[in-house]
């Protein structure tokens, strides 16, 4: 008997596996946040033998290296990835045993594509290949992007996708089941696709890269690829030096006067509450990254690397789920935190500042008046459709362009009002005047705004 276990990391759009029988089992791309895989372990009752990493990954900082190290474990990596720590070089066709009881085995096969060295994992039950662990190569419907290396490797690694998903859907049979470590909402993936599980039949008949001819398939990846976010550069070498140890004990707690002088030198200090409750009070000149969707994913792309952070959150729980959050992207320790609201957030003698809310509707009436409608979808987005005369400076560049916004009252958007709360947030710190459209896109139309294409 075999089992295989998936450990979600929703905010990324990610997925890491335990695979194993009674005795022992291997991780496969564990989060660095290793103690949700060793519970795992626990519960299952085995030991991880074996910790593998399909590749050095771009989007996230991996709990390899010291999952292995506290486990015991062998570490399994790509031979081709140049990493600066000991392991367990994989090359194409080597075996590793994972529980010789259940007669479980995993069998490395090159799937170069997301990365030169991409390398997938083979989970074989007595010879039979029963689930394969293809990381950023095949995923639901679609690949990983190719484009996170080197742009001059772009269109080379694209067609390197293409060769490999077919390698995997000729080499594999039609029930063994695909467990890709992106395409649940990560940048990683290169489109997105719906589904939770699939298998390798599947995949033949629903995946762009195993429907159409190569030169289809290529064209249409690399025009198809979308921004990538600015942190992804340090991803990469963060994991290839070998990422130290993770410490999520509660940061220093900071009264209303140490936050003032925070903000003062130019720290950022990020409010984590839900968007409707910043709007109506906050410590000016803070910054709205929900807590619930994608914080990490977010605050690290738009946060200047290195910059000192100071949390601000309703309750201990919700710090602490943050902090989890954001040691995955490499931002290790918040300079400081408090608790609470507002009025604790503020120093004596001042008021919490706050802006509108609205919806697409109260902008249809409003805009006869002439207000600036700032769209801070990404271009992809946009292309799609968009508000006629509205300006647009993606949220992820907004910081660094709040110059080009038009004079008057900022009326933002962007899909659905997280984006958008972002945005709002940058504005109202920067002492515009500014309205958070919270509403989805699809009702901009409903309410007589007329939308272009180009």
């Amino acid at each position: 008997m075999f089992f295989v276990d998936t450990i979600e990391v929703p905010g990324l759009g990610n997925r890491s596996h335990l695979a194993g029988g009674e005795r022992t089992a291997v991780a496969v791309d564990p989060p660095r946040d290793i103690d949700r895989v060793i519970a795992a372990a626990s519960r299952r009752g085995v030991r991880i033998s074996h910790v593998v990493e399909t590749h050095v990954h771009n989007d996230y900082v991996t709990g390899g290296l010291e999952l292995a190290r506290i486990t015991g474990a062998a570490y399994l990596v790509p031979a081709g990835a140049r990493v600066s720590f000991e392991r367990v070089p994989v090359h194409d066709g080597d075996r590793a045993e994972i529980d010789s009881g259940a007669g479980l085995t995993l069998r490395a096969l090159a799937t170069p594509g997301h990365t030169p060295h991409h390398t997938s994992y083979v989970l074989e039950e007595n010879g039979t290949a029963i689930a394969v662990f293809t990381g950023g190569s095949l995923l639901i419907g679609t690949v990983g992007r190719p484009d996170l290396v080197e742009p001059r490797l772009t269109e080379r690694l694209a067609r390197a996708q293409y060769a490999s998903a077919h390698r995997l859907a000729a080499e594999l049979p039609d029930e063994a089941a695909v467990l890709p470590t992106h395409g649940f909402g990560s940048f990683c993936s290169s489109s997105q696709a719906e589904g939770g599980d699939t298998t390798i039949g599947k995949e033949k008949v629903s995946n762009e890269a195993l429907t159409r001819d190569m030169g289809t398939f290529v064209a249409d990846l690399l025009a198809g690829l979308d921004d990538v976010p600015a942190y992804y550069a340090h991803m990469g070498p963060a994991n290839a030096a070998g990422p130290a140890p993770v410490d999520l004990t509660p940061p220093a707690v900071a009264d209303a006067d140490e936050i003032a002088e925070r903000l003062a030198a130019g720290e950022w200090v990020v409010d984590l509450r839900d968007r409707v409750a910043f709007a109506e009070g906050h410590l000016a000149g803070s910054f709205n990254f929900e807590a619930q969707g994608q914080l990490a994913t977010y605050l690290a792309w738009l946060i200047p690397w290195g910059k000192p952070v100071t949390l601000l959150a309703e309750s201990p729980d919700q710090l602490a789920a943050a902090q989890r959050e954001l040691v995955r992207v490499g931002i290790d320790r918040p300079a400081a935190a408090a608790t609470g609201g507002p009025a604790g957030w503020v120093r004596a003698g001042e008021t919490p500042a706050s802006f509108r809310r609205a919806t697409f509707a109260d902008l249809a009436e409003r805009s006869k008046g002439g207000v600036v409608v700032l769209d801070v979808r990404r271009a992809s987005e946009r292309a799609e459709g968009f508000v006629e005369g509205s300006a647009h400076i993606p949220v992820h560049t907004l910081h660094g362009r709040l110059d080009e916004v038009p004079e008057g009252e900022v009326w933002v958007h962007c899909a659905g009002g997280m984006r958008a709360a972002i945005a709002a947030s940058l504005l109202d710190a920067a002492g515009r005047d500014v309205v958070a459209v919270d509403d989805s896109f699809e009702a901009a139309e409903k309410a007589g705004l007329a939308l272009r294409t180009s």
